[in-house]
């Protein structure tokens, strides 16, 4: 299945970018932490750059049969990136990616970002 319209990659990317931010919001919310924008915000930075990561990677390498909907690449690069670089930029950031919270966010991140296009899909081929 070819992408839904033109429209339909960036549509794709505030989709994962949203959900990125959810996942960062549950997790303050989880440890009691201040809900102001500048915690969500410090908190977010490095994974909504991660995912920013894979979608440019993932536009560079599939530009010819991009389909931001599909989980193999789209969403494998782009949770693989979020996860990758999201840890890394914590780590230089000085915030805590202990081994429990990386399995977390890889777990809770892979749900969001496969789950949303394996819906999406079915409801599209469903719609034929």
């Amino acid at each position: 299945m070819g992408p839904v319209s033109k429209r339909s990659p960036i549509i794709a990317a505030v989709v994962d970018l949203v959900l990125v931010v959810v996942f960062c919001a549950i997790g303050r919310r989880s440890h009691d932490e201040a809900n102001a924008v500048a915690g969500l915000a410090t908190t977010a930075w490095p994974f909504v750059t991660g995912a920013v990561v894979g979608w440019v990677a993932t536009w560079a390498l599939y530009r010819d049969k991009f389909d931001a909907y599909l989980i193999v690449p789209t969403g494998i690069v782009v949770w693989v990136s979020t996860v990758a670089v999201g840890m890394i930029l914590r780590v230089v950031s000085g915030q805590g990616t202990a081994f429990s919270f990386v399995l977390v966010a890889s777990t809770v991140l892979a749900i969001f970002l496969f789950g949303w296009r394996a819906l999406a899909r079915l409801l599209l081929v469903t719609k034929k």
